[in-house]
Parts: C-alpha cells; structure tokens; sequence
C-alpha cells in the first residue's frame, strides 16, 4: 500500500514503536491520529507528525476502558471520515513466572493487548468495508509464537491477536481490507522498565524502534500479511513448529543456564 494521502490511526503513540510509526507514516504523506493516555508525551509526538502532516490530531485515552474506546472510533470517524489504516501498536508487558500470577492479571493482560484492538478493529472495519479498502496492522511479537519463559500471559495476549488477524485476514480477503501481523523481536523501548515485571532472563539482542519500523514500513509497501522483525526469528518460529517438545525443553534448558550461571 502506498500510504500517500491516507487517514491512518495509531495507538499507544505517545512512546517507542507507536511513536516512531506515527511520524514515519506522516513523512510518508499519511494524515495520522494518534492516541495514548499520556497528554503531554502525545502532544510532542503530533508536533512531529504535523510537520509532515498538518492535518494530524490526538486523542487521550485509555484502550482498556471500552467507553473511551469506543468514543475514539466514533471521533475519529467524525474528524476524517473514516480511517483508511488502522495501527494497533497499545500493549502492555507482563514478565511474570506463571506460579506468580493470578486471574485478575491475566485479564488485565488481555483487556489492553487482544480485546482493545479487536473492539477497535470492529467498530473501524464497517467503514473499511463500504469504502473497499483498508489495511489493519496489529502488532503482537515473536512471544506469541515462541512461548517466551516467564511471560505466559503477555505471550497468550499476543497469539490471541495473530490468530484472530490472519482469521480476519481469511474473511476480509475479497474486500479490498488487508490485514499486516507485526512481530517484533525485543524493541529497546521503556515497557522494560516498567514496574511489576520481572527482568528479561538473560541478555537478549535488543533492536531500535527505527529499525522496527523499517521493518513495517517495507511491509505496509509490499502488501504482505506478515512480518518479523529481524527477519531470523521466523526460522526459529518455524523450527519450534516442527519439534515443540524439542524447543520447550531446549528453552528451559537456557532458562536455567541463565538462571544457575
């Protein structure tokens, strides 16, 4: 897709990835909305995004209250008319051993990373339809496809949205809707400071922001229906999908070298 003279919306864009892709997608022509529940950090983003892009807006809110959710949809589509990309970059992290979590987490995981998207993708995709044409880009993360120790409610939340994109990408196939799975690998960004999670087991490659949204930016351009970010995680994805009880006892293998030294 060229994104030239399009109405695209990006969630959780006050920081890191959502940022990053927010004032890509204006250098590129886009027309962008932006919304997060950080004001001040929100309206540095859309300053960025208006020097490509005057027409840029924002919106505060909070992707796990579905009031605010849906009354963003509902703005959005009354400031432009209609959304031609939807980006669901918001997600929250949660590294915490399995034996320390609880239900009332587990939901909370997966009210911000599956539900909120999907409730968003739902009450945009009408327009997407009529106007035959559209492209939904969710981000997930190589943790849905690789089982990553420690971290078993983030990587359910994130396989629920791949699984429900490429459905969706099944159903939508002869609308003119596309639909673009994001997984990246580990983004150096600040959800790895962020209280009540437990630190990454060992020291794991990190990638830029910018690097990950090359990697998006490439993807949006060749139309394709997924994309991982470095590239060589899908062998590993692949590898794990051939021998799972190989990979599950080679990870907890790792998991208690790093753990013992």
């Amino acid at each position: 897709m060229d994104v030239t003279g399009k109405r695209a919306l990006v969630t959780g864009a006050s920081s890191g990835i959502g940022a990053e892709l927010a004032v890509r997608l204006a250098a590129a022509g886009a027309t962008v909305g932006i919304c997060a529940r950080r004001a001040d950090r929100l309206a540095e983003v859309l300053e960025r995004c208006r020097e490509h892009a005057p027409g840029s807006r924002m919106w505060v809110c909070d992707l796990a209250d579905p009031g605010q959710l849906d009354a963003l949809a509902r703005d959005v589509t009354d400031a432009y008319g209609g959304i031609d990309v939807l980006v669901n970059n918001a997600g929250i992290p949660k590294r915490r051993h399995v034996t320390a979590l609880d239900a009332a987490t587990v939901e909370a995981v997966m009210r911000v990373n599956y539900l909120a998207p999907v409730r968003l993708t739902l009450a945009l995709l009408p327009g997407m339809i009529e106007q035959g044409a559209g492209l939904v880009v969710n981000v997930s993360s190589v943790a849905a496809t690789l089982s990553s120790p420690g971290e078993a409610a983030y990587d359910a939340s994130k396989a629920a949205l791949s699984v429900f994109s490429e459905a969706m990408a099944i159903d939508l196939w002869d609308t003119g809707v596309r639909v673009l799975v994001v997984y990246p690998g580990v983004v150096d960004t600040e959800l790895f400071s962020v209280p009540g999670n437990d630190p990454l087991p060992g020291d794991i490659e990190r990638i830029t922001a910018g690097e990950l949204v090359d990697g998006v930016m490439d993807a949006i351009a060749r139309d394709v229906v997924e994309v991982y970010v470095p590239g060589w995680f899908k062998q590993i994805a692949a590898s794990k999908a051939a021998d799972v009880g190989g990979f599950l006892a080679g990870s907890a293998a790792w998991v208690r070298e790093q753990r013992d030294g």
